[in-house]
Formats: C-alpha cells, structure tokens, sequence
C-alpha cells in the first residue's frame, strides 16, 4: 500500500487529468440542517479592556478545570465572538462541494423564517457556492467555543426540528424532490443527533422516492454529527433504518473517533482492540472493517484528527493527516473531510486517494480558515511533505 505522501500525490494527480470540468458535472444534493455559528475564544485572562487584548483559554482541560473550580460558588466567563457564519453540518459540507466546484443543490434550514423561502443573509455567500438552495425552516443557533485541542459546539436545535419528510413534500413537492434525487449522483445527508426529523427523510426516500427512480449508480454519504446525547436504542434504530436504505442506495457513514466508539458500544462489537495493534493507523483501519461488517453499509469511515481509515467489503485503508496543533479554525473541519472524501469517491478514486482528498480539504480548511478551490487542493496534496 503506498504511503500517505504518495497518495496524496496521486490524488492530486488524477484530480488534476479529470479535471474542473469534470468536477463542475458531479451533481450532489445535500441537506437537510442548517445553524449560524458564532466563532468564540474564551477569555483566561484580560491584559487591558480592548477587546481584542486577551490571553485566550487554550485547552478543553483548562477551560473544564476554571468551570469546575465554579462548583459551590460562581465565576463570569468571558467570551469573545470572532466572527458569525454560516454553519451546520450540512451547509458546511455543500459548501465546501460547491467551492471545489461541485454542481450542488441544497435543502435545509436556511431561511428567515418557518415560512419563508428568502434566506437568512449570513447563507448568502453559501448560496453564491451552490447552483440551487431551497430555505424549509430556521436555522438553529451554535455557540463553537475553540481551543488548540478541539471544540465545543453548545446547540439550540429548537428551529431545525421543524425540517421534517413532511415538511420536504409541503414546499418542494414530491416530484420535485423526486427530482432532485434522481439527478444527483451523490447525496449527503448530516445532522441525525441534533435533526428529529433525519430518520423520517431516510425513511420516505427509502419507501416512496428511490424505488421509483431508475437504477444507475448514486451514492449516499451519512455522518451521525456526534450521537453521544441520544440514547443506545435511538442509535440501534437509525442504524437499523440505514441497513434498510443501504439495499436502494450505497452508503457511506462517516464517524470520528468518539463516535466510532459509540457505535461500537450500541452494535456490541470490540472494534478497538486494545494492544493488539502497533499503530493508530492499524487500529482505526480494523475498527473501520470491524464496523462496516457490523452496520452492513458499503463503506465506514472513521477520521480521527491524526489522519483516517476507511473500509469497504474489498479492502481496509489508513491514511496519515496532515495534521495541525493550531488551527486557525476547526469548527467545520469534519464536514470538509465529509465533502472531500465523498467527491473523490464518486469521481472514482482509490479509497486511499478518496483518504487524502478528505484529508487534503480538511487540512487546506484549517490553514486557511477557507474552503479550498480545486487548485488550492491540488497545490496542498502535492506540497505534503515526504516522509523523512
């Protein structure tokens, strides 16, 4: 198996003799969330009253210990909001589609209102990246507190609840979503923790849109978006509900580490063998098989932050990350790897090329706080850094 500087060069590669032409004629349809986030540092401690003159809390760790230390009495906690953008799981992946120039059309709660179907203004710059958007609700709102070590999104998920399979029919209509699906050669569907209405919207493509659709090869890309507040019996049943879509549709389902984990736990499965393996990239690559066989779906990803694995019936891959210690900015991370990952597939890449482009988009976002053009892509895979 070639190592990871020679994929990512070969991925670069083959992206490069297909070409933006050939990306521009991938059609996605991706849905159904929708948030705002507010990009915050928190504060440790203030050297003047600027607002920007601040030492920030740099770690989870700290900022865990500071709450902690709050027990029994109380403490005033000073965030400092960088920016608000457009968020949620699934805009985030659209865009970065539309970026690397995807032909994609969205639905989701991306609208000023409930009934309306003009967009809030922070999605406009999304929409401009996308060929369609179609507003079906609110979106909800994120607080995404960032440390060097990761994130905390705090959620009100309240507005997005209403974005059910119901919902999709009253303003799209069935032939039009029909349509939609029938065009789309890939399809993302994100959010299954924080969105009620996600498992209804598998259920109605699955009885009432695929079976009439012609046969032709069409690719589904799920990620659960953190499942650990719903309960074992909750995640045994949409992953019950995606075997059943598997059998209309090839499936993807796309985890982090932690949720791979958890995954694990609700199937009953030991997918993390401990001591058995000599590298992280082993042991995710094993887990990956483990829970493809498990779940039954074509394909299981599992990206922890130091690179990914993926496994299909035919093989198991790892591939190292170029990994960053500092991000200038990690909210959307995953959903970038999500979009690039899942392009590259249905480009028809190797699954060790399809690992470097996910990890290539991600890697590229987190530099840039930006989601790469093709180009930028490209240039970053092959600037990847052999190994000494």
């Amino acid at each position: 198996m070639p190592g990871a500087h020679e994929l990512a060069r070969s991925a670069a590669e083959r992206l490069e003799r297909l070409g933006a032409a050939s990306v521009g004629r991938l059609r996605v349809l991706v849905g159904f969330d929708g948030f705002v986030d507010s990009i915050i540092h928190v504060v440790a401690r203030r050297r003047s009253m600027r607002v920007d003159d601040y030492e920030r809390i740099r770690t989870i760790a700290e900022f865990a210990a500071r709450c902690a230390a709050a027990s029994g009495r109380s403490t005033n906690i000073e965030r400092v909001v960088l920016e608000e953008r457009f968020g949620g799981n699934g805009p985030l992946m659209a865009g970065a589609l539309g970026r690397l120039g995807c032909s994609v059309s969205f639905v989701g709660a991306v609208g000023k209102d409930d009934q309306s179907r003009e967009l809030l203004d922070v999605f406009r710059p999304f929409a401009a990246r996308c060929r369609r958007v179609v507003a079906v609700g609110r979106p909800g709102l994120t607080d995404a507190m960032e440390f060097d070590d990761g994130k905390l999104m705090l959620n009100q998920t309240a507005q997005v609840q209403s974005v059910t399979w119901e919902r999709l029919i009253e303003r799209l209509g069935e032939k039009a979503l029909s349509d939609l699906v029938d065009h789309a050669d890939l399809i993302g569907i994100v959010n299954w923790s924080l969105c009620g209405g996600v498992e209804g919207i598998w259920r109605g493509l699955r009885t009432q849109v695929l079976p009439r659709l012609a046969m032709r090869e069409r690719r589904l890309y799920v990620d659960l978006s953190d499942p650990a507040k719903r309960t074992d019996e909750d995640v045994g049943h949409a992953l019950a509900e995606l075997r059943l879509l598997h059998e209309a549709i090839d499936v993807t389902l796309g985890l982090n580490l932690a949720e791979a984990e958890r995954i694990a736990q609700v199937l009953g499965v030991v997918a993390f063998e401990e001591g058995a393996h000599r590298t992280l990239g082993d042991a995710v690559a094993h887990a990956a098989g483990v829970l493809r066989q498990a779940t039954g779906l074509g394909c299981v990803v599992v990206h922890p932050r130091q690179g990914a694995a993926a496994a299909t019936a035919e093989e198991r891959v790892w591939v190292d990350g170029p990994f960053m210690l500092s991000p200038r900015l990690s909210t959307g991370a995953g959903d970038h790897f999500n979009a690039g990952f899942s392009m590259a597939r249905s480009l028809g890449l190797s699954l060790g090329e399809c690992l470097s482009v996910g990890t290539g988009v991600s890697g590229a976002y987190v530099r840039d706080a930006a989601s790469p053009t093709l180009d930028r892509l490209c240039g970053f895979l092959r600037a990847l850094p052999a190994p000494e």
